[in-house]
């Protein structure tokens, strides 16, 4: 830490005492007439409310910086041995950044509330399965211009209204629905003027008919098909998301939106995505995430050790826009990790190389307004 040492370590103990004595509060209640049951979960919290935790931790430089990451992100650890391992996984991530941060990249990375997760919990809790079938190897859309100088330098349909806000999939690996939702919640929005936030938990747990897996991954493309199929999709409203596999509760009476046809991309062709982007609507992609992507904070994401093909993707997200008018050009798009993560929950990602797979599996939802237009 620079400037203000002395006062900003008095900050993070005073923040690390709050986040701490805000658990300690949760727990529950010792009843005077029985004998008090102190639990491992209490002691790693009183320990540390206590003013302990450099006895615990050390008292190395990020002691102070990971109690100031706790408060911010609300982290509750529920055992001695958790504390220990979660510092020293924030510690790998925050040398990591450092790192990265150091070298002439175009992005940067950053603390955000994944710094004290290791990559393969992390894999296995906000990533979908890998597919194998997520390609078109003939798309169905339309080209609206047959060269690339004839397409506008940047798109961003944010401008236009038609962009839901961002959500947050939470420990699911839903990343699909959301990617689904959006997608169609910009159509619906584009064809009707309205915007209505639809279902990602009816996604979850109704479409898995279409090769899709709940909380363990799927694909937009077979959303589609099963909003179509079915009759549509509720409102977010009406069947809200619990991040869990459960019961399909679909209601008819409650839908917010339809499918009329569904548009692949063809794979590979990042021409003719940057064409339904610029010219038709936001577009489901898909793209493999790699180590250290979870800490994206800032700048163009480019990276040359992640793969391009269909077998390795195993997070859809939304794009939503590009601009090729700086050094480097780039996609816009939307994540579901929250608001917090990213630039408001978006990240830009160079454009031009397929990179990490981003127009390998990609798609778009055609809505029955669309015929009326």
């Amino acid at each position: 830490m620079k400037g203000g040492r002395a006062l900003g370590a008095w900050l993070a103990v005073v923040a690390m005492a709050m986040v701490m004595a805000v658990a300690v509060s949760a727990l529950p209640s010792r009843d005077s007439g029985n004998i008090a049951m102190v639990t491992e979960s209490e002691r790693a919290q009183e320990a540390l409310l206590g003013g302990q935790f450099h006895e615990i931790l050390g008292d190395g430089p990020l002691v102070l910086e990971f109690a100031a990451f706790a408060l911010k992100h609300n982290k509750v650890y529920n055992s001695l041995v958790e504390l220990q391992y979660r510092f020293e996984t924030f510690v790998k991530n925050y040398e990591l950044i450092e790192k990265t941060n150091q070298q002439d990249l175009p992005y940067k990375l950053g603390i955000n509330k994944f710094a004290d997760m290791p990559m393969e919990e992390f894999r296995r809790m906000h990533l979908g399965q890998k597919q194998e079938d997520c390609s078109a190897t003939e798309g169905t859309h339309k080209l609206r211009m047959k060269n690339d100088a004839a397409l506008p330098e940047k798109k961003d349909w944010r401008l236009d209204n038609i962009v839901s806000p961002v959500k947050d999939q939470a420990s699911c690996g839903s990343c699909w629905t959301f990617s689904t939702t959006g997608a169609l919640e910009s159509a619906h929005a584009q064809a009707t003027g309205n915007m209505v936030l639809l279902s990602e938990q009816q996604l979850v747990d109704c479409a898995g008919a279409f090769n899709n897996f709940g909380c363990g991954g799927g694909l937009p493309s077979q959303a589609f098909e099963y909003i179509r199929y079915n009759g549509g999709i509720d409102s977010e409203e009406a069947y809200p998301y619990h991040a869990l596999d459960e019961t399909c509760k679909f209601k008819p009476s409650a839908v917010g939106a339809k499918v009329y046809d569904v548009v692949n991309i063809t794979a590979y062709d990042e021409d003719e995505l940057k064409d339904a982007v610029a010219f038709q609507r936001p577009v489901s992609i898909a793209f493999e995430v790699i180590d250290g992507f979870n800490l994206y904070s800032s700048g163009v994401y480019t990276t040359e050790y992640c793969n391009t093909g269909p077998e390795t993707v195993n997070h859809a997200v939304l794009a939503v826009g590009y601009d090729t008018t700086g050094d480097i050009p780039y996609w816009i798009i939307k994540n579901s990790w929250g608001v917090e993560w990213g630039l408001d929950g978006y990240f830009k990602m160079e454009m031009g190389k397929n990179m990490c797979g981003i127009a390998t599996c990609s798609s778009y939802p055609l809505v029955p307004e669309d015929l009326l237009r």
